[in-house]
């Protein structure tokens, strides 16, 4: 009888707790599932709560993982979100009730926005696998072997992409962009102009239509297309220093510093390289036209954030003498009408010489003068000299040298000058060494420019 009571109350524990575990197991799958709806409901706090229940209880439980990621990115808290969804791929989805494509796409997405593009492009190629006929999937795997130089392997994806979707300007541009960084200019232009006929605003495809024409030498349509490019603020600067470029490469300074001031009056950051690179340009366009104080005050600026950028110091400390010397400051900035006043009064009041004609030169002046003393006249006949000015920042090399005694000689003039707010190179100072040509180079420049007498400013007494 005992005997009988125990079996029955040890049978009754027993099935009790199976009806228990039981229980627990059919409860289990129907909170995960109410999951979903909570999410969909916008309850995003109750999931939150609930899942972490779940997860406590049971650590191992994929899908409740995979709901509390989807509901913190519901909230905008991807970071939480990703470290659920890492969680979610370390313990596999295989019969799990996870919707495996959803998954993928959106975790993909996440890598990408924390910058964890190799774990990205693994997504994607997981799902080209399951959907080999998503041209998205194609694209994003695309665009990140480009962004890791894998072109070979970015532009079979990329291909891909616009062969399953020939009409989307996203993955014409990528792949237009791609081809130009491998030099493929021609394909490039091709998928880049494709892609301007589905998104005829994308100031991104006017940059590189521009880039390209500018490659090519094709400045006028370069410039328009970076005219256009720089509606989008998020192109502007860039856009702005390549038209200016583009003009600067045409020689013509003066309307290339419109659109450079008008990049640097874009900068938001002094630091960043494309406004260093606004405010450089924009100082050599100041330097070609004679507004030194103004070249001068851009490349101070770059040198306060970033003293090794280019060539700055050095501009900065060639230049230095503007701010101590008015002479030499008067030399390189005068406008041309007191730049020749300058250089008469040097010839007729430090060389002795008179003039007799003048013409100007893209960096400077040349003239042919004759000596005062008549007695220093050979054959009582005058004898007259060459001379060039400069006012360049560049030295003064042989080829210069070579080509001032050349011009002289076919003018039957047996000596010439080269006077210079440079110096001179050393193949220059050897060419002239035996030579009828006198050097002259900025410290002996200075000194002639001392003490000079000379017409108000703006009144020359010279016309041509």
């Amino acid at each position: 009888m005992i005997v009988t009571l125990t079996l029955i109350i040890i049978l009754g524990v027993g099935a009790g707790f199976l009806v228990f575990f039981l229980g627990k197991s059919f409860a289990a799958p129907r909170k995960v599932e109410a999951l979903a709806g909570l999410i969909k409901k916008g309850k995003t706090q109750t999931a939150i709560k609930a899942a972490k229940r779940i997860v406590g209880r049971d650590p191992n439980n994929a899908e409740a993982h995979y709901y509390l990621g989807l509901a913190y990115h519901a909230e905008g808290r991807d970071e939480l979100s990703l470290m659920e969804f890492k969680t979610v791929n370390q313990l596999g989805i295989s019969d799990k009730n996870i919707p495996e494509i959803e998954f993928r796409q959106l975790l993909a997405q996440i890598f990408i926005r924390y910058k964890q593009r190799e774990e990205a492009l693994k997504e994607y190629l997981l799902l080209i696998k399951l959907r080999p006929n998503n041209p998205d999937y194609y694209y994003w795997a695309g665009k990140l072997f480009s962004e890791r130089n894998r072109t070979d392997m970015a532009a079979n994806y990329l291909r891909k992409a616009a062969e399953l979707n020939p009409n989307d300007g996203k993955v014409l541009y990528e792949l237009g962009v791609m081809l130009y960084k491998d030099k493929k200019t021609s394909e490039a232009k091709s998928a880049l102009e494709a892609a301007l006929k589905h998104q005829g605003d994308n100031a991104q495809i006017r940059f590189f239509l521009g880039k390209i024409a500018k490659d090519s030498r094709d400045y006028t349509a370069a410039a328009a297309s970076f005219e256009q490019a720089a509606r989008d603020a998020e192109f502007r600067i860039r856009a702005l220093v390549e038209r200016g470029g583009c003009y600067m490469a045409l020689n013509a300074p003066e309307k290339a510093i419109p659109d450079l001031e008008r990049a640097v009056g874009a900068i938001t950051d002094e630091g960043a390289q494309e406004g260093l690179y606004a405010r450089y340009f924009l100082g050599l366009c100041y330097e070609k036209v004679r507004d030194l104080d103004r070249a001068i005050a851009q490349w101070d600026k770059i040198y306060a954030v970033k003293k090794n950028f280019r060539d700055v110091g050095e501009k900065l400390a060639q230049y230095q003498e503007l701010r101590s010397d008015d002479n030499i400051k008067d030399y390189l900035t005068s406008a041309p009408a007191d730049f020749i006043e300058l250089c008469k009064a040097v010839i007729s009041q430090r060389m002795d010489l008179q003039m007799q004609n003048i013409k100007t030169l893209p960096d400077g002046c040349e003239l042919t003068a004759i000596e005062n003393d008549s007695a220093k006249w050979r054959n009582n006949r005058k004898m007259p000299r060459l001379i060039r000015f400069y006012r360049s920042p560049d030295p003064v090399d042989e080829p210069r040298v070579r080509s001032i005694l050349d011009d002289a000689k076919d003018r039957n003039i047996t000596r010439a000058a080269v006077i210079t707010s440079a110096e001179f190179t050393r193949a220059a100072l050897d060419y002239a060494n035996s030579r009828p040509i006198e050097l002259f180079n900025k410290e002996k420049l200075q000194t002639m420019l001392q003490g000079l007498a000379l017409p108000q400013k703006g009144k020359s007494s010279w016309h041509s």
